[in-house]
């Protein structure tokens, strides 16, 4: 059974991230169409969808990196909209994002393109820059010597790996992750679940990540969020996503390749 999301103090689940009715449109063609979600406070949120069903396009319009025409979206219970510029660089300092394919400076090492953020944000000696650069690269279990490559010397792992450990620079509560096992074989895509929920325990943040791995939604993932037409369609656990009779979820969560990933559940689900 997954952790229970943290609660306020009336009981209800703590929300973190709140979108309502968002309308994000691109070269003249609508992408998000009066979107609703939440995202509660500790819970690791799997949101899924087609290709090309904006994905990746609600994730950038949530941290600020794309423009809406409709809607809010609050972070923390504040309007990104209405913050003044020095709050909302405050604020952008509580989540860390790993960009698909890592997006690391190619220019730059590990160790720098750790250092990134922390430069943006924090004013510390380049000793203290190093030494928590260090802890970062422990943390997510590269070598020590991997501080000193660039990203062209490094495998697809490790260079997951190092874009997680610059998402985790600032100590985020909440991480951000576009497609993280995306590129990597059943082993280290596993070995990638296994770390990120290692982490999770230990440093209690909340996660939003956008994947279409059936095996990480079934492993690491509290709850589930289902993109398609421009909306949610479906969000919850796995349990009830596997039971929605919408076409798509089902031809998705019932397939042949889902049949490996969920197993009994899938079963279970299907007599049900």
């Amino acid at each position: 059974m997954p952790p229970q999301p943290n609660r306020s103090p009336n009981g209800d689940p703590e929300v973190v991230i709140r979108v309502r009715d968002l309308v994000v449109e691109l070269g003249n063609k609508i992408i998000l169409d009066h979107l609703n979600m939440e995202v509660y406070r500790g819970e690791i949120l799997g949101l899924v969808g087609a290709s090309g069903s904006g994905k990746s396009v609600l994730t950038r319009a949530i941290i600020g990196l794309l423009p809406k025409r409709l809607g809010t979206i609050e972070v923390f219970g504040e309007n990104f909209d209405e913050l003044p510029p020095v709050a909302r660089r405050a604020l952008e300092q509580r989540w860390g994002i790993m960009f698909q394919h890592g997006a690391l400076f190619s220019s730059l090492t590990v160790k720098q393109n750790i250092q990134v953020p922390m430069r943006e944000f924090l004013d510390l000696s380049d000793e203290l820059l190093d030494e928590l650069a260090m802890l970062k690269i422990e943390m997510v279990g590269l070598s020590p010597d991997a501080a000193e490559k660039y990203p062209s010397e490094l495998s697809g792992g490790m260079t997951k790996r190092a874009a997680l450990a610059r998402a985790l620079s600032l100590d985020p509560e909440i991480v951000f992750l576009d497609e993280p096992t995306s590129g990597l074989d059943p082993i280290g895509a596993g070995e990638f679940d296994e770390l990120l929920i290692a982490l999770h325990e230990t440093l209690k943040f909340t996660v939003f990540m956008v994947t279409h791995d059936l095996d990480s939604l079934h492993t690491v993932c509290d709850r589930i969020a289902a993109l398609a037409a421009g909306t949610i369609i479906a969000a919850g656990t796995i349990e009830t996503i596997l039971t929605s009779p919408d076409p798509w979820l089902r031809a998705y969560f019932q397939g042949p390749r889902a049949r490996a990933a969920f197993g009994l559940d899938l079963a279970k689900a299907k007599h049900d």
